[in-house]
């Protein structure tokens, strides 16, 4: 199996809204902004084959389903749909995906799922051949949101991934198309039923597998949110978010399992370390993944 790491779709959104409580003049260290006090993030993708015999895709980024004004006004840089072209650059089509799994269903990471915007045009759903992958409560959330985040989501999204005939609605920790080599971990700070696909490693030791690669969505954005006192100010919950993110980090830590970015631009993959005194960081870290074995 190879990794490729698949950019979408880059944003500019506010510092103080992606770093919570943390003031400016700790996180602009971290992430210089700009003179509208916005920040770059990616919109990263994962792709990995073959994966249980499938060409997986984990996550679509934004893509560029947006009109115009709201295209400026959630900071989407290019005009473009990337995804595809970063798909075709790594040698695959969205007709080459046979599943694509979506942490959740806010409009930044599962946006690519759609066709570019185009004036008098209904919303049209890309991916023919893929079985989309969702958690139930993700799957009620879109379906019923809060007003505090139904801005997150894409009003047309859920009817058309239930007209595919292709949706899997999971609430445990293995899905119907992707068997035991992805295991699923759920966390409910950010929004609920939030989705995080740990690819399995190659080994297993005491019954425990070892050597996988996280793919953190919202959990972790990138490198700064690994303090495990950093949040977003998008999060539901924070306080039980962090207590989410320090037990994770734990078990990741002890498996050696590896941290895939969506939002870093410029980092997709880490491994968790842990000082002394208990913070947590990374090291080895990756920028791009092109073609790379998991046990690389």
């Amino acid at each position: 199996m190879k990794l490729w790491s698949i950019l979408g779709n880059s944003q500019k959104l506010d510092g103080g809204a992606m770093f919570g409580n943390a003031p400016r003049a700790v996180w602009s260290k971290w992430a210089p902004p700009d003179e509208q006090n916005r920040i770059d993030l990616a919109c990263r993708a994962l792709l990995a084959h073959p994966l249980n015999g499938k060409t997986v895709l984990f996550e679509t980024g934004i893509g560029a389903f947006f009109e115009p004004r709201m295209r400026e006004r959630y900071g989407v840089v290019e005009d473009h749909h990337v995804l595809l072209d970063s798909l075709k650059a790594a040698g695959f089509s969205h007709e080459d995906i046979d599943v694509v799994v979506l942490s959740h269903l806010h409009f930044d990471h599962a946006g690519g799922l759609l066709a570019p915007w185009r004036e008098g045009s209904a919303p049209e759903l890309l991916f023919p051949n893929a079985t989309f992958i969702v958690s139930a409560a993700c799957w009620d959330r879109a379906l019923h949101p809060h007003p505090r985040d139904r801005a997150s989501f894409i009003p047309e999204l859920p009817a058309l991934l239930q007209a595919s005939g292709r949706l899997e609605i999971v609430d445990g920790c293995h899905s119907t198309s992707l068997g035991h080599s992805v295991r699923f971990h759920f966390s409910d700070g950010h929004t609920p039923g939030l989705m995080l696909s740990e690819i399995v490693g190659p080994e297993h030791i005491d019954g425990e597998d070892h050597g996988g690669v996280l793919f953190c969505a919202d959990l972790i954005p990138g490198r700064p949110w690994v303090h495990v006192p950093i949040t977003m100010g998008y999060d539901r919950n924070p306080e039980l978010l962090i207590d989410e993110k320090r037990e994770l980090l734990e078990d990741l830590l002890a498996r050696n399992v590896h941290l895939f970015f969506t939002h870093d631009p410029g980092c997709a993959l880490a491994q968790v370390t842990r000082d002394d005194k208990g913070r947590f960081a990374t090291t080895h870290e990756v920028a791009e993944l092109h073609s790379r074995a998991l046990a690389a």
